[in-house]
């Protein structure tokens, strides 16, 4: 997942009404996909792993003692052909040995980063341009304003309320009560309609793994309820009570790294039990299937999204006005994507690419709700049709060009009435407003563009900014721009180049190229802390908008797909090519980074061509393509990869890119920095821990292999700042030590 540090991003769901905290300090976009897994307190037995193995004697002066890692011999067979594994034992992320093994590894790593000269002196900067406040987007629900707030080095965002804009704020719920150390993280929030409870969800120790409370608006009081064993699931209210999705208790010792399968969705009545909870819909015949519950505002009809994997849905309905109705088909699943926006004037609204790649905004009668009746409102044109808000009665829909924003009025009928002024190329929050009330607010960010709230009237188009952060930043000094590459087959890919002004093209400048390229994510154009450093030091950070994204939609998405992926390593290959063709930089200046499924692209990258660069950082990495399928969520994921298990053909073509299965020995991989955390169970951390085993087994170089493991952290949501300031001062002293830079800081 990307290394970014955004504004606090809260919006009013397109999802019927819940307000969904998207990564309030995120290493990435929401990835559609779930989850983070778990490493426990263990009694160590003697003798597995000796710590006279882990003595590193500096950091480049003299070569790097790794922790010996036994290899056991396990061999798979797929298709008549044989796969050794021999680190499989580390899948067992509750072992002695592997948190023996685990506990070797970080002392190794850190031993090396303390001795980076500058490392404490770059945390200090870090730590000082990070101190500002922040505050996400307003939402307004039942009279009352609400918003995020972090004063600067807090660990978690504290959430307000106020009665008008103009009132003192008080504090409806600050999670930084929660835990001692922050790593205890809200996740959700959602608001009855009659304004009387807000239900919310905690995830700890970055867990994919919520727990759901109720909070009484008037007393301020939590309530008894408490629902364990949900994942990512909406606090849909109806009444005095809510639909919720969740999972059977896991096996005990297995809870972060199991197959989660047969989630289900329940209705929770406020003061029960979560054992008296009613079940609402289960599909006993499809194990892997997920589901999750949204309302309408009006609380008239109940939907739910069932998925087979990242992209494409199913949506059922049931009318709630009558006590015996039964669920209907409203759209079909599974090859595409439908999304609820609201019921209006008793007609429903969807967002999707059925027949549309791009997107467009359908209606519905409720009573004639087969796909034949549906009438198109915002017909799909040459851009992608992102998101859609109805607020005082007019559409309002964001739109996506060549990975930047712009946005648009539309009346309920589809005319076209104005476009919103933007402040220029960047990236634009989902509005936050509701159908009746004018009055809305969205943010605005870009590479040298620090998230900046406005406030905007629907009715006459007219934005002001509400709050703009005061921070140690002068985007005067520094540049962005986009401009576009060839890949090797001579597709055209957007590439985003940010630097200080007065760079010179001389071929010596470092550079840290990012990339994602997967399941339908746009990487839009994001503002940053943690880049400027590397930036006032001569960096260039570049962005390549690859396939397998959904910057133009679904025709590029499917395009970095399953028999297609490795397109998405060759637009990232030919960025980086570019970049010394160009005289930007050169291979010894040259680092390369993403996480999650940019994690693989990185690893398969680096595996590719070794050549290539100085430096890699694969962040929480799927990094085993033959068994990512067989863990938590994992399964999920296959209609971007495809599994081992689908067909030798697909076996073959997942195995000659995967990370793990190509480190080749005697190779001279680049200086690489492995990151994970020990309760990542969307991505769980064997992947990183098998790999890095590897690579030090077969590394023919002496440049560091290293990986850093976080403690009591996942997938990346939810982190709190502290960890955040640790994680990246790691991360970029390890980038500028090892390409040369001797940074001054400011």
């Amino acid at each position: 997942m990307r290394s970014a540090f955004n504004q606090i991003n809260i919006s009013e769901s397109k999802s019927l009404g819940s307000v969904n905290i998207k990564h309030l300090f995120r290493l990435d976009k929401p990835e559609t996909s779930k989850g983070k897994n778990n490493f426990r307190k263990f009694n160590f037995q003697f003798g597995i792993i000796i710590c006279s193995t882990m003595f590193l004697s500096a950091c480049q002066s003299s070569k790097i003692i790794y922790p010996e890692t036994p290899v056991r011999d396990v061999v798979d067979r797929y298709f008549g052909i044989d796969v050794h594994d021999p680190y499989r034992w580390l899948e067992n992320d509750t072992s002695a040995a592997t948190a023996a093994w685990v506990i070797a590894q970080n002392k190794v790593t850190f031993d090396y980063l303390n001795k980076i000269p500058f490392r404490k002196d770059l945390k200090e900067k870090l730590t000082a341009i990070t101190d500002y406040a922040r505050y996400s987007t307003p939402f307004k629900k039942n009279g009352q304003y609400f918003y995020f707030k972090n004063n600067g080095l807090q660990n978690q965002s504290v959430l307000y309320c106020l009665k008008k804009l103009t009132a003192k704020p008080e504090i409806l719920l600050d999670p930084n009560t929660f835990s001692t150390d922050g790593t205890v993280a809200l996740t959700d929030i959602s608001f009855s309609n009659d304004g009387k409870y807000m239900g919310y969800s905690i995830s700890r120790s970055g867990s994919d793994w919520n727990e759901i409370f109720v909070l009484d608006m008037h007393s301020k009081k939590i309530l008894s309820d408490h629902i364990q064993w949900s994942k990512s699931s909406h606090i849909a209210w109806q009444g005095d009570g809510f639909y919720y999705s969740a999972y059977n208790a896991p096996e005990k010792g297995k809870e972060y790294s199991v197959k989660n399968e047969f989630e289900k969705i329940y209705f929770h009545t406020l003061g029960e039990n979560q054992a008296q909870d009613k079940l609402i819909y289960e599909d006993s015949l499809h194990p892997l299937r997920e589901c999750y519950a949204s309302v309408t505002d009006d609380e008239q009809f109940l939907f739910i999204s069932i998925t087979e994997t990242t992209t494409g849905n199913q949506l059922i309905m049931k009318d709630l006005r009558s006590p015996n109705a039964k669920f209907k088909d409203f759209a079909p699943g599974f090859k595409n994507n439908f999304s609820v926006i609201d019921n209006v004037n008793g007609k429903i609204y969807v967002l999707t690419n059925w027949k549309a790649p791009k997107q467009r905004l359908m209606m519905v009668y409720p009573a004639k709700s087969e796909l034949k009746n549906w009438v198109e409102i915002i017909p799909e044109n040459e851009n992608v049709l992102e998101n859609v808000s109805i607020i005082g009665g007019k559409i309002i829909t964001e739109y996506m060009k060549d990975a930047c924003h712009h946005a648009y009025g539309f009346d309920l009928t589809g005319n076209k009435l104005y476009e919103v002024p933007l402040p220029g190329l960047g990236t634009l929050s989902e509005f936050s407003g509701n159908k009746k009330d004018t009055e809305a607010f969205y943010s605005f960010t870009s590479y040298t563009f620090p998230p900046t709230i406005y406030r905007f009237n629907a009715e006459k188009n007219h934005s002001e900014v509400f709050k703009r952060p005061e921070l140690k930043f002068n985007p005067n000094e520094y540049t962005s721009e986009q401009i576009f590459y060839r890949s090797k087959d001579g597709t055209k890919i957007p590439l985003w180049l940010t630097y200080k002004k007065g760079l010179l093209k001389n071929g010596k400048n470092p550079v840290m190229l990012y990339g994602y390229g997967g399941f339908n994510i746009s990487i839009n154009p994001s503002f940053s802390v943690w880049r400027i450093p590397f930036l006032e030091n001569g960096g260039i950070y570049a962005v390549a908008n690859i396939r397998g994204g959904g910057e133009y939609g679904e025709a590029w998405h499917k395009a970095g797909t399953k028999m297609l992926k490795q397109n998405v390593f060759d637009d990232f290959i030919a960025a980086a090519e570019y970049l010394i063709r160009e005289k930007y930089t050169n291979s010894k200046k040259l680092a390369i980074n993403g996480g999650s499924n940019g994690g693989l692209l990185i690893g398969a990258c680096m595996t590719q061509r070794p050549d290539l660069y100085a430096v890699a950082v694969p962040e929480v990495g799927v990094l085993d393509m033959l068994r990512y399928h067989k863990f938590t969520i994992g399964w999920s994921w296959a209609s971007d990869y495809g599994t081992s298990d689908d067909s030798k053909e697909m076996f073959k073509y997942l195995k000659s890119y995967s990370p793990l299965q190509n480190l080749i020995k005697g190779v001279k991989y680049p200086a690489t920095l492995i990151m994970t955390g020990d309760h990542d169970d969307r991505v769980i951390p064997a992947h990183s821990y098998k790999f890095v085993a590897t690579l030090q087994a077969d590394n023919g170089d002496t440049n560091p292999t290293l990986i850093r493991i976080d403690s009591k952290a996942g997938h990346g949501a939810g982190k709190p700042i502290s960890k955040f300031i640790d994680v990246q001062t790691d991360m970029w002293s390890f980038v500028m030590y090892n390409l040369g830079i001797k940074p001054k800081f400011k």
